[in-house]
């Protein structure tokens, strides 16, 4: 529905898509614990890089079913924290990289290869499940965003695996964990937007409402 103030769009009130995402949470957190274990296992950033989204994703998930059914300043304003979250985790990312740079060793890419296959089900999974609500407001895209980044990812880690097993070197996995904190603070910048341009949606219907009162 549309009127003078703007479109509105999905906004997450439904209890299909809240058993939607209730299930994506579980999955994400599941696998941040198994991803994290194995990226310190097999010494691959770009495991550890993954797995610390799974982990954000887990965390900003359970903030969007939270604010469900509140107001679009309130949903908006939780985009604009899970924007922040992502960019402080590719944040963290290129620094844990860039030290990576100076220390010797390449990852163990057989665990690189295994974890990044079950991480990509798993995040292909929870892309099937969210496919019907891929567009909405800044809170239920932000979720799809998430999603969309980590079987992204999950493919950039099994072909890290693959170059750092022909190659011998380590510079596949840390170009792959860089690529990744790009991804993420680029859905950081989308998720940013969309949230700002809600809050000056309602603050423009707010004024909208004020003249059609008077």
């Amino acid at each position: 529905m549309s009127d003078c103030c703007g479109q509105t769009s999905f906004d997450g009130t439904s209890k299909s898509y809240r058993r939607a995402l209730l299930a994506v949470i579980a999955i994400n957190a599941i696998m941040f614990i198994v991803e994290l274990s194995a990226g310190y296992l097999a010494r691959s950033q770009a495991l550890k890089a993954d797995a610390l989204d799974f982990g954000g994703d887990a965390a900003t998930y359970a903030i969007s079913l939270a604010v469900i059914g509140m107001s679009a300043s309130v949903r908006a304003k939780a985009s604009l924290f899970k924007a922040g979250s992502l960019a402080l985790i590719a944040l963290f990312i290129l620094g844990s990289t860039i030290a990576r740079v100076f220390s010797d060793g390449s990852p163990e890419t057989i665990t690189m290869s295994i974890i990044g296959g079950l991480a990509l089900a798993a995040n292909l999974l929870s892309v099937l499940i969210l496919l019907r609500w891929r567009d909405g407001d800044s809170n239920v895209r932000s979720v799809w965003l998430c999603s969309r980044n980590d079987a992204i990812g999950n493919v950039g880690v099994i072909a890290a695996a693959g170059t750092v097993a022909l190659t011998g070197s380590p510079w596949p996995d840390l170009i792959v964990a860089a690529l990744l904190a790009g991804l993420f603070l680029r859905s950081s910048w989308a998720i940013t937007l969309q949230a700002v341009g809600e809050l000056r949606q309602q603050k423009s219907g707010a004024a909208c409402s004020t003249a059609k009162a008077s």
